[in-house]
């Protein structure tokens, strides 16, 4: 037989270990999402909101009593891009490890507040009828499961009582089997697996992260508009807000559901615009997209939380919004991911990271959040002080 010419190719990370790669393979996998998993596009409108750019600013912090600035903070807490907006201006923005303008960086677990943010969408369109209808009545997939009696509202809190495992270290954590489904683009992989679950606390009594529930929150998402989750995002946010480039949402499998929960692709500006919809209150203009009570009631805390017990440090979970002690609503994501939107300052900042996961953050030898707050709190000062 015959062997095959050889041609050039290029070598893409396994799927199915996407939240175990090491610190190598982080920077490219996290840029080319797309070229491993099944996508469909978010597409822009014809005319990309201008964010214009005011005078850029320094920031220095403090953090274990030694004093730095930005290019030591890119350093230390493997940032790829930064993007800090104040009254829809452009203070600074900067890209590193291969990042470009047009870069769709994977957003992790942001595009969960992204994607809760459609259902506020889908109730002023009356496609959705109140946040406390049982998700079952949308999916009928899930009757008979231990989703059969959780609301709209306890998936968006996290408070669904299902039994899940968000660890990404076992192998065999069910957010792991998760990644494993997607990789493999298994049609109907993602439900298959919901449906197993077992129930662990009465729905709405408890907050436990779970990546599950937003997937399932896009699956009702879809049934209630009609419309794909991409389609309904471009059609209600992205392409009337101005958004600049494309950008797509992961697929369990070739044309298949949406994942609304991670792995979306989105470039380092249009994060920050989103940011500023949120900002603006869900509004375009004259023009509501959300309910008008909608922002404020994402920012409110369902649940409060331990700081030291979460990856952001936040003390409280709104609508899939985590909130910080500041005040702020922040979207986070694995490995670092963050959109901060401080509503007071009327400030947005985007992280897009690529910090070390276990075993290998172990030999890292720095706190990342620690860190992440200290540039933070620097950036807030150096406004202030503008």
């Amino acid at each position: 037989m015959a062997q095959p010419t050889a041609l050039p190719q290029q070598q893409i990370p396994d799927g199915g270990e996407f939240l175990l790669l090491p610190p190598t393979l982080q920077p490219y996998a996290y840029s080319n999402v797309d070229r491993m998993f099944a996508t469909r596009a978010i597409t822009r409108g014809p005319r990309p909101r201008t964010l214009p750019r005011g005078s850029e600013i320094s920031p220095r912090y403090a953090e274990g009593g030694v004093e730095r600035g930005v290019d030591e903070y890119f350093h230390r807490a493997c940032v790829a891009g930064l993007l800090v907006l104040k009254r829809g201006k452009i203070v600074l923005e900067r890209y590193s490890l291969g990042l470009r303008e047009d870069t769709r960086w994977s957003s992790m677990s942001m595009v969960k507040s992204l994607t809760s943010t459609l259902v506020g969408a889908a109730l002023r369109d009356g496609a959705i009828g109140s946040l406390d209808d049982k998700v079952s009545t949308y999916v009928p997939a899930v009757r008979g499961s231990a989703y059969d009696q959780v609301s709209i509202r306890h998936l968006i809190t996290m408070s669904s009582g299902v039994a899940w495992s968000e660890d990404y270290v076992d192998r065999d954590s069910h957010v792991n089997q998760y990644s494993r489904s997607l990789g493999a683009k298994v049609p109907g992989g993602v439900l298959a697996l919901l449906r197993t679950l077992g129930a662990e606390h009465a729905p709405g009594s408890q907050f436990r992260y779970n990546t599950g529930d937003t997937y399932l929150l896009g699956c009702l998402l879809t049934a209630a508009t009609g419309e794909t989750l991409a389609s309904y995002m471009s059609r209600k946010i992205w392409a009337p807000f101005g958004m600049e480039f494309d950008a797509y949402y992961t697929l369990e499998s070739d044309d298949g559901q949406e994942i609304g929960g991670s792995r979306a692709g989105m470039a380092l500006r249009d994060f920050g615009r989103f940011g500023q919809f949120i900002l603006e209150g869900g509004r375009m203009g004259d023009t509501a997209v959300l309910p008008d009570d909608w922002v404020s009631n994402a920012a409110t805390p369902a649940f409060t939380l331990d700081a030291s017990q979460n990856s952001w440090g936040a003390t409280g979970y709104g609508y899939s919004w985590w909130l910080d002690d500041s005040g702020a609503m922040v979207a986070v994501g694995f490995a670092g991911q963050s959109l901060y939107i401080d509503r007071t300052e009327e400030l947005v900042v985007v992280t897009l990271s690529c910090q070390p996961q276990p075993p290998y953050a172990a030999a890292y030898g720095i706190d990342m959040r620690t860190e992440r707050r200290a540039f933070l709190r620097g950036v807030t000062e150096t406004l202030r002080g503008a």
